[in-house]
């Protein structure tokens, strides 16, 4: 078999590369999964965990409410919705919409045998396929099971979306994005969680104060959060194969480090302490390759990864992106050629355009924690803007400083920030926690890429009464001075007048 684009890896990222390789061409592509087309996204991540966060978060909401009364789960309820979202775990309409858009699927084990050339290994025996153009790696991620945990047969992040059996006593390995959504929801369902945390804080990649507010809420919703826990041994008598979300077995028993020689039973362990690349068996070596290479982009033009697979952000989103950008690229015979230059109108500074590699510069990674309360963010934190050499300025408003974000809930606690350079007057980066605090980011990521400088952003009027105005509350919060353009580079936007 013979095609132009060969995608090992049919979730999210893959279907969008070979939707966007071949769309208004001649050229053909396949999909190669060896499990659902759709991808973790669709079936153990994204999907059902935001199915079962939701209703969590809405009975929340409504418990903070004067007004609203008996808002409680349905646990069957909420399970069930989970089952519809990920669609009983079957895969048939994304078969069907994958070949709707032209695309092949073919189901098996893939491995690269050389050059060009993938052998896929299904139920019906082995078959070679080669590609014109590109061969493209779009296997996700695995996760990181510690030794010390493996023989406890713990639940993954799998298990925690797929979950049947809500255990009574649960402990929680890691302080991650994966840890704390699982905890609020597991929490919510009536499970007594504790969260063990290695480092001080949860969620260490985003602003400290996001950080705190998440750790307090999750102390509230009966969480035990303990922060600087060292797990010594694990033990766990009795492992049964249950399958997805179900308990493992008997009792696990987790021994603390420190003097009291502390020992923890639980009724199941989830273990989510990070992920990596699936590049392990996927047969780099038979190119003289290896998963360094394929991270450090030390690959043929002939071969990409994307998504997971590419070491870049494990964002479902940003692997979206990127894919988009890379088919357009195999589309126009482009893949592998040096990054096209822009030039900057202004200050002649050339800039990376859209690109395989490097990255381009002007498009910052966003995202949505979506715990109770969320966290969005893009962009540098202020460590990380500081680190990069930028002067920085920062501004912060408490949730409630705007009346339509206070309104969305009684007794809201959170905040947002902005990080803002002191030369350009640009954003750097921005953090919202609060209720439906991801619907702000957006925003941010646009005012980010499209290089819009604080001094203008005051002019982008937010409506009244909503949680929008945190915007003018955040510019308002900066020195006077970020009001007008630097020094030397007075003009620009003019408001414009309008009458109602």
């Amino acid at each position: 078999m013979v095609v132009d684009v060969v995608v090992v890896g049919a979730g999210p990222v893959g279907e969008n590369l070979g939707q966007y390789a071949t769309e208004g061409t001649d050229l053909s592509a396949v999909l190669i999964e060896a499990e659902l087309v759709g991808g973790e996204c669709s079936y153990y991540a994204c999907m059902p965990s935001k199915a079962l966060l939701r209703p969590a978060e809405v009975a929340q909401t409504a418990a903070h409410l004067p007004g609203v009364r008996d808002a409680a789960l349905d646990t069957a309820a909420v399970l069930g919705r989970r089952d519809t979202w990920v669609n009983g775990y079957e895969d048939g309409s994304q078969v069907d919409w994958a070949t709707s858009a032209g695309l092949e699927v073919l189901r098996g084990r893939a491995r690269l045998v050389g050059e060009r050339l993938v052998q896929v290994s299904g139920t019906d025996g082995d078959r070679l396929v080669e590609a014109r153009r590109a061969v493209v790696l779009a296997t996700g991620s695995e996760p990181v099971v510690p030794e010390m945990y493996a023989d406890a047969a713990p639940w993954g992040s799998r298990d925690a979306t797929g979950v049947v059996e809500v255990p009574e006593r649960v402990a929680i390995i890691g302080g991650g994005v994966v840890a704390c959504e699982a905890a609020t929801w597991l929490a919510a369902l009536g499970a007594h969680v504790t969260l063990l945390v290695r480092g001080d804080r949860v969620l260490p990649r985003v602003e400290p104060f996001a950080s705190e507010r998440v750790a307090e809420a999750l102390g509230a919703a009966g969480v035990k959060v303990r922060l600087g826990a060292e797990v010594t041994a694990c033990r766990r008598d009795r492992v049964e194969h249950t399958g997805l979300g179900r308990l493992h077995g008997g009792p696990v028993l987790l021994e603390l480090a420190g003097e009291s020689g502390e020992t923890l039973e639980v009724d199941e362990l989830l273990v989510a302490t990070g992920r990596r690349p699936r590049l392990s068996d996927v047969g780099l070596d038979s190119v003289g390759l290896d998963a360094s290479a394929v991270l450090e982009g030390r690959t043929p033009d002939w071969l990409v990864a994307v998504g997971d697979a590419s070491g870049e952000a494990p964002l479902t989103h940003w692997g979206k992106y990127r894919a988009r950008v890379l088919g357009e690229e195999i589309a126009a015979g482009t893949l592998g050629a040096a990054p096209a230059v822009e030039a900057d109108t202004e200050d002649d500074v050339e800039t990376p355009a859209l690109a395989s590699t490097p990255l381009p510069t002007a498009v910052p990674v966003p995202q949505v924690i979506f715990t109770d309360p969320q966290v969005g963010s893009v962009g540098m934190t202020e460590s990380e803007a500081r680190a990069a050499g930028h002067r920085v300025v920062t501004s912060q408003a408490p949730w409630t400083a705007a009346a339509g974000a206070a309104l969305l809930r009684d007794d809201v606690e959170g905040g947002a920030m902005f990080v803002v350079d002191e030369d350009s007057h640009l954003l750097l980066g921005a953090t919202f926690v609060g209720p439906g605090a991801g619907e702000l980011v957006h925003a941010a990521t646009v005012a980010i890429v499209g290089a819009v400088p604080v001094h203008v952003l005051r002019h982008a009027v937010p409506s009244y009464p909503t949680a929008s105005e945190l915007w003018l509350r955040l510019i308002e919060d900066l020195p006077p001075r970020f009001r007008r353009p630097p020094a030397g580079q007075e003009g620009g936007l003019v408001p414009g007048r309008s009458r109602i």
